[in-house]
């Protein structure tokens, strides 16, 4: 049974599944599809062309798949995709992307997005991501799954973001985060302080792929090596380790260079 308060607005064309709550206030716009048993609090606006899977809570005062905020956009037709059982705190905002990509701004499953957290257009966010509060994404940006993006953090558009990697709070960064890495940006000179031993241990990675990270950056980034020759390095030491060889991979294919 879907239960809409009576001080809610949801339009005709509007899909809600089995199980879902609005509240009062709320509006739903009529080109958006929200799965089933999900929480929609007071206040909140979902609009434009935005699919919304299952078991996601939204608290209160939430504004998702509003226009993109780049004066190129002439209202074209564009989307927000949102995974599986996320929460999404109080003034969270979402923008639906713009043309520029594949006209597609996605939220994957599983993750906590804190008060005033910011998603820009045609940014990709995958699984398992913890953004504090006040993070902010900037246009195109992409995000591995099990990253944290600390409090008061913002990351520079078409930058991309590690899998498991470690934003500090405060942090403003310009360059491509590295996975699996702890990192702290100022005024966009962002720094990196080590692989993330503790995260990763609580995540459930073996010991001796912790180590083989271990030694693979402090040959990338603590040796007098050139990056290119550590990167041949650790790629002859450690490219049998999966997590190394992502580590290489993401650094060669970095387009706005990386934080170090």
């Amino acid at each position: 049974m879907v239960k809409i308060d009576k001080f809610a607005v949801v339009e005709s064309g509007a899909e809600i599944g089995e199980g879902t709550e609005i509240g009062p206030f709320s509006y739903i716009g009529k080109d958006v599809k929200i799965g089933k048993n999900c929480k929609i609090g007071p206040n909140c606006v979902i609009s434009g062309n935005t699919e919304i899977g299952n078991n996601n809570v939204f608290v209160s005062h939430a504004a998702v798949g509003g226009p993109p905020q780049d004066i190129g956009y002439k209202g074209e037709e564009t989307r927000l995709l949102i995974g599986d059982n996320n929460i999404f705190r109080e003034f969270v905002t979402i923008n639906r992307a713009t043309t520029k990509e594949n006209k597609l701004t996605q939220i994957g499953s599983n993750c906590l997005l804190m008060a005033y957290v910011h998603i820009a257009h045609d940014c990709q966010v995958g699984n398992n991501i913890i953004f504090a509060n006040n993070a902010t994404l900037a246009g195109h940006v992409k995000v591995g799954s099990f990253s944290t993006v600390g409090a008061l953090s913002a990351v520079h558009q078409f930058c991309t973001v590690g899998e498991h990697a470690f934003i500090g709070g405060g942090s403003i960064l310009t360059r491509d985060v590295l996975p699996f890495v702890k990192t702290v940006g100022s005024r966009g000179e962002g720094k990196i302080f080590g692989i993330n031993t503790i995260g990763l241990e609580r995540k459930g990675f073996p010991k001796e792929t912790i180590e083989a990270l271990k030694s693979a950056y402090r040959i990338l980034f603590n040796s007098k090596m050139l990056l290119t020759e550590a990167l041949k390095v650790c790629e002859e030491k450690y490219g049998d380790v999966k997590e190394v060889a992502y580590l290489i991979k993401f650094i060669k294919e970095s387009k706005r260079g990386i934080q170090r």
